[in-house]
């Protein structure tokens, strides 16, 4: 994660993973507003361990969801930087996934 041009390819892909699952769905300023929170997160001068990285990507999905409290959307459970893959989840509640709106 050293450059800023792989900063942002890590934003632009953890942004794409969390628009293709968050409920309502994410107008286009709402998702360039989510890029944005990620990048920051991304530059942050913390240590550059996976889950680190993870846990800050993790923050600032929470961040954008709470100042919104309007949308939830998935977490990442991990990046691969190989194959520039991330997996994403759902949050849940007693096996049931949250929702938007007010919780379960």
């Amino acid at each position: 994660m050293g450059d800023a041009s792989s900063a942002a390819d890590w934003a632009t892909i953890v942004t794409d993973a969390y628009y293709a699952e968050a409920k309502p769905p994410l107008t286009q300023e709402l998702t360039d507003r989510v890029r944005d929170a990620l990048a920051k997160a991304i530059a942050s001068p913390a240590a550059d361990a996976p889950n680190a990285l993870m846990d800050r990507l993790n923050d600032a999905l929470d961040a954008f969801e709470t100042e919104l409290r309007s949308v939830v959307g998935p977490r990442v459970t991990s990046l691969d930087e190989v194959t520039r893959a991330v997996a994403m989840k759902h949050r849940s509640e007693a096996g049931q996934p949250l929702r938007a709106f007010g919780g379960q």
